[in-house]
This record gives C-alpha cells, sequence and structure tokens, in this order.
C-alpha cells in the first residue's frame, strides 16, 4: 500500500479542525435567534457556550483515558462521526434541552479530538519538524475563529439559525471523508491507560508548571479577544460591515503567526514562548493605546499585530508539554496533551472573565491590561522552568 503523504494526514486534521473551532462559538452570534426560537432568557442561551466549554474541559482528559486502546484511525473517524451528530441533533432539537445536549456532544468531540490530532501530527513528521506540523493542524482551529464563525452566523441570518449548524455538519462530513481516506492506519496506539497516571502527571512539577503556563499564556488574548468586535465598533467606530473584513484579515495574520510561531518553536522552545508572549504583550499595550487614542488607523494595525501574535504560542505550548511528557511520564502522553487542551479552555475561560470584569467595572478600552497581566504570570512561570532545567543541568 502506497504511504499517505504526512501532508495530506496534516491537511485532513486541519479541516477537522476548521470544523471543530466553527462550531465551538457558533451559538455566540447565534444566541438572538436561539432566545426567540425557545424563548428563553439571554442568561440561558449563554449554557449553549458555558456547557460546551465544559464539555472540552471534561471530555478530553476523561475521553482519552477511556480510548486509550483504540486503533488512532479508527477514534478519529469515531471522534468525527460523534462530532456530525451532535451538531446534527443541534441542527433540528425541537427543544433547548436538546440543542443543550447536542453541544455537549460536540464538545465532548473537540476535546478529544484536539488532544488526540495533537500527537498524531507530532508521529507523522520528522522529529525537526513537530511544532511546525501541530501549528498546521491548529491553523484549522484559528482561523475558524474567526472565518468559519462569522460564515456560520451570516448562513443564520440570511437564512436561520439550524443552516448554521447543518453548514458545520457539512464541514465534518468533508473531514470525516478526508479522515478516512488520509490518516494513515498503523499509528502508534498507547494501550490501556492506568488511572496511576493521574497521579504521575499531577505530582510532576514541570508538567503542572507546563499546563499553568499554557492556561496563563493561551487565556491573556482571550481577556481583549473576547471583546474585539464591542472595540472595534463602540471605540474605533468602524462600521458592523468593516469588522467582518477586519475580522477575515484578522484570520489571515491569525493562519501566518500561527506557522511563524510552529517554525520558531521547533528548537528552543521556552526561549521562543519568551519572545511570543512579550510580543503578544506589547500588542496588547499597543491595542490599549491605540483605543485610548480613539484612532482608526492605530486601532487597524494593532488588530491586526493581536491577531499575528494572538496564537502564535499554540504549537510551542502544546509541544512542549508533549516532550516533556516523553520525558517524565512517557506512558502518559496522550493524558498529558489532553490535559493541555483542558488548560487552553481554562485560560479562555479565565481571560474571557477577567475581560467581562474590567468591562463591568470600567470599559472595554482596558480589557487589554488584563490581557497582558495573565500573560506576564506565564512569562514569570516560564523564568522559573528555565532555571528549573538549568539546574538539572
Amino acid at each position: 500500500m502506497k504511504k499517505i503523504s504526512p501532508s495530506l494526514t496534516l491537511l485532513a486534521l486541519a479541516i477537522n479542525a476548521f470544523a471543530i473551532g466553527s462550531t465551538e462559538f457558533i451559538s455566540v452570534g447565534l444566541m438572538p435567534m436561539i432566545v426567540n426560537t425557545f424563548n428563553i432568557s439571554l442568561s440561558q442561551a449563554g449554557l449553549t457556550v458555558s456547557l460546551y466549554a465544559l464539555g472540552v474541559t471534561v471530555g478530553a482528559p476523561l475521553l482519552t483515558i477511556l480510548t486509550g486502546t483504540w486503533n488512532r484511525k479508527t477514534l478519529m473517524v469515531s471522534i468525527m462521526g460523534l462530532f456530525i451528530l451532535g451538531n446534527l441533533l443541534s441542527a433540528f432539537a425541537p427543544t433547548f434541552l436538546l440543542l443543550l445536549v447536542g453541544r455537549v456532544l460536540a464538545s465532548l468531540a473537540h476535546g478529544i479530538f484536539m488532544s488526540i490530532s495533537t500527537v498524531i501530527a507530532a508521529d507523522v513528521v520528522r522529529p525537526e519538524k513537530r511544532a511546525s506540523a501541530i501549528a498546521l493542524m491548529f491553523t484549522g482551529l484559528t482561523v475558524a475563529t474567526v472565518i468559519g464563525v462569522p460564515l456560520g452566523t451570516s448562513i443564520g441570518q440570511h437564512s436561520n439559525w439550524h443552516m448554521s449548524f447543518v453548514f458545520i455538519v457539512v464541514i465534518g462530513l468533508i473531514g470525516l471523508i478526508a479522515t478516512s481516506i488520509l490518516v494513515p492506519k498503523g499509528l502508534p496506539i498507547p494501550g490501556k491507560i492506568n488511572l496511576s497516571g493521574l497521579a504521575r502527571i499531577f505530582t510532576n512539577k514541570s508538567i503542572l508548571m507546563s499546563l499553568f503556563i499554557t492556561a496563563f499564556g493561551y487565556g491573556g488574548t482571550f481577556a481583549a479577544y473576547t471583546y474585539l468586535t464591542p472595540i472595534l465598533e463602540g471605540t474605533f467606530r468602524f462600521s458592523a460591515s468593516t469588522v467582518v473584513i477586519i475580522l477575515v484579515a484578522y484570520g489571515v495574520m491569525v493562519a501566518i503567526g500561527n506557522s511563524l510561531g510552529g517554525h520558531l518553536a521547533n528548537k528552543n522552545i521556552l526561549p521562543a514562548l519568551q519572545k511570543m508572549f512579550a510580543a503578544l504583550a506589547l500588542s496588547l499595550l499597543f491595542l490599549f493605546i491605540s483605543a485610548s487614542l480613539a484612532s482608526q488607523p492605530l486601532g487597524l494595525i494593532a488588530t491586526l499585530l493581536l491577531g499575528l501574535f494572538a496564537f502564535m504560542n499554540v504549537p510551542g505550548l502544546q509541544l512542549y508539554v508533549v516532550q516533556l511528557a516523553e520525558k517524565f511520564t512517557p506512558k502518559d502522553i496522550t493524558l498529558v496533551s489532553a490535559f493541555n487542551i483542558a488548560a487552553f479552555n481554562v485560560g479562555i475561560t479565565l481571560g474571557s472573565f477577567v475581560g467581562g470584569q474590567i468591562s463591568k467595572g470600567s470599559s472595554v478600552v482596558f480589557t487589554p491590561l488584563g490581557g497582558i497581566i495573565i500573560i506576564l504570570l506565564a512569562m514569570f512561570l516560564i523564568r522559573l522552568a528555565q532555571k528549573d532545567q538549568a539546574s538539572k543541568l
């Protein structure tokens, strides 16, 4: 049988990641329509987001434990099947409760997909290309946040919210087909995951610290990113149609930054992450200054710079924790990866919460400052990790 090109495997993973990334925040743009359909409050409709995040956080490690002996290709096909089922249920849910059930099913697929696909991406390429491979896979997820979600929302606005979920189902079907054709059958299987692995993971200082680095370093962006549209419209006075164009350009910058981040993190991960976090903190500071001046030209530049640096750290963060697992807990690599996916979502929750509190207490203009403080915590932890590494040499 002809060997499948790693590039094609990564393409299949990126397509799946685009589908999964599109569904994560799709209900944000659809909330007014969901509220009207089911005659519920806005806070109740918010459960479509919060329960999804909870499902990812819990589902990633739990399902990783339960599927340790599964063939990786079979597992990936099953994951996309679950994802499609969840979104089909959401698309045609006759009650709000069934809509929530559909969202939870999709979130479970999301959590384990990101955990497993990261390991697959690292396995199919040469060691020196692992961060770049993870970056390519994550590009599908990050671009979906700023392109797939607006597109899905637009479909809902021009037809109805049910069709937005149908749109995601179609992308999921494409991903399922790509997985069945382009993901190799003979990938390494981690085997039965012993629950003692939990003790090994959470008693290892280096791994535990890496999870906090992920949560703070990734989550800091969301203090401002969650409120980027209100900043663009309310502070910089861009029109709604212009904001859509800016977000598309933001998505392009995210893709560029993600690719650059993977390249930079292929060697000397911690120093590279430290520089990426510093650049991200500076871009948030520039956004704050621009918003304070209410300057449209500066606001546009600041938004594009934020897109460049916002998710540049993702490949390095994921590869770093995998490398630590290979060194300290080689039996628990997939499980460690799953907990890092959970840490990403904890970071999203933390950043959004901090931004929300700042916005409520003062103004969205100050949300970038909250993000900077969170990122500085990640930089402090990286410094501690570097000292720990140096002490062991």
